[in-house]
């Protein structure tokens, strides 16, 4: 393994992303096409000199960043010198806090159904986020089946995850919300509550900064990155987040243009590539406490459905062709088609089910009761119509920031 620090790209991002596009009211996304120059900065990149973990804060500030304190030592689980500044400031990207939603057919007027969406679903309320809206914002504090939730999207990672906003502290639970820090942890997403402003890596929801929060991990909940036309098939009433965000934006112009093919260097990653696959190897991860398992999209996509163990339970991961790239092609529709993923675990009231592909795209049989299963995992006909399998969390993402996250994981595929 080596350790790398793309220096050229930092000095691209921090011109770029410090000034707004014109026509933009606030910092937008800088645009990364210059960052496949990565250099390599030595094996003492990103090191400290003090890699102290901190409980308590000292010197420092309620309601103040501590970067915006002289002096200030906050609670830290992470060396503070590989907290990377990533160009705009807090909430330069800014999040959506009101968001607002139309319909499947005033979506159809400008998605196509390639178009890559996140999809989240809360006692049948059923909400789509495309990736042409969140690729220029991240974060959407939303309430969806009644419940708090902080959508986020870290295009650097194509990691799209859900999280519980109510938080059980000593003195009962708090509901935050949540702006995005302006800073990257692993070229991943920092984001920040901002009753405490307290920072947390969007990967694993955990609070690494500030002493309140330090070591906490937010709930996650299942979600799901569909194509539109999958999505709209599968739940024709779902809740669409429109364009109207209050923030004059390009939407479904993809800012990394290229960032995900073959050969690029992550950007603003000061970590130890692992090179038993490139950066930008696409899988599916899963993981339950200590124990991860990630599933290379080449094998995925060859197989269409993989069955893997984690912890105690047998899981299925499915695969169908259907959503383009939103960081390959300059237009995000037009992106090559990576397909949609999902993950169940693989029974039904305690009797295994075996799920092979269908001989329709995104659709599954299962081999013992030859019931048929689509991608939300609902059974659609035979002696189990309208079971549903138990979904469980799981990441698209890139081999270099899993493993950096999960380095103990292990690997299906390759």
């Amino acid at each position: 393994m080596r350790r790398i620090l793309p220096a050229l790209a930092v000095t691209a991002l921090l011109a770029a992303a410090c000034a707004a596009p014109s026509g933009t009211d606030e910092a937008a996304p800088a645009d990364t096409s210059s960052a496949s120059g990565a250099t390599d900065a030595g094996d003492d990149a990103g090191t400290s000199s003090d890699t102290a973990i901190r409980t308590e804060s000292v010197g420092c500030e309620d309601g103040e960043f501590f970067w915006e304190v002289d002096g200030c030592e906050p609670a830290t689980s992470i060396d503070l010198d590989r907290l990377l500044a990533g160009g705009p400031p807090p909430d330069g990207i800014p999040p959506i806090d009101d968001p607002v939603f139309e319909s499947i057919a005033d979506a159809s007027e400008w998605l196509e159904d390639e178009s890559p969406v996140m999809v989240v679903d809360v006692d049948d309320d059923v909400r789509a986020y495309p990736l042409a809206i969140l690729t220029w914002h991240e974060i959407v504090n939303d309430v969806v089946g009644g419940v708090p939730l902080l959508v986020t999207y870290c295009p650097l990672c194509n990691s799209a995850l859900v999280f519980e906003r109510i938080v059980d502290t000593p003195d009962g639970e708090v509901e935050l919300d949540f702006g995005t820090s302006g800073r990257l942890y692993q070229s991943n997403l920092v984001m920040y509550d901002r009753q405490y402003r307290n920072l947390w890596t969007q990967f694993e929801g955990e609070g690494i900064i500030g002493e309140r929060f330090l070591g906490t991990e937010l709930t996650r909940i299942p979600a799901w990155l569909f194509g539109f036309g999958e999505l709209r098939e599968l739940h024709p009433d779902a809740q669409m987040l429109s364009r109207d965000t209050g923030h004059n934006r390009d939407y479904g112009r993809n800012p990394y243009t290229a960032y995900d093919q073959e050969g690029r260097a992550p950007f603003l990653f000061d970590g130890e590539l692992d090179q038993r696959f490139s950066a930008m190897a696409r899988l599916v991860g899963l993981a339950d406490g200590d124990d991860a398992v990630a599933v290379l999209l080449e094998q995925l996509a060859e197989e269409r459905t993989v069955e893997v163990a984690l912890g105690d339970e047998d899981l299925v991961v499915l695969w169908a062709p259907g959503q383009a790239s939103a960081l390959d092609t300059a237009a995000i529709d037009q992106g090559r088609d990576v397909g949609q993923t999902a993950a169940f675990v693989a029974e039904l009231d305690g009797e295994p089910v075996e799920l092979r592909p269908g001989d329709v795209d995104g659709r599954f049989v299962d081999q013992l009761s030859g019931s048929t299963f689509d991608l939300r995992g609902r059974a659609l006909d035979g002696p189990l119509e309208g079971e549903q399998l138990e979904a469980v969390t799981h990441d698209d993402t890139f081999w270099f920031v899993w493993v950096a996250f999960k380095p103990d994981t292990e690997v299906v595929g390759g």
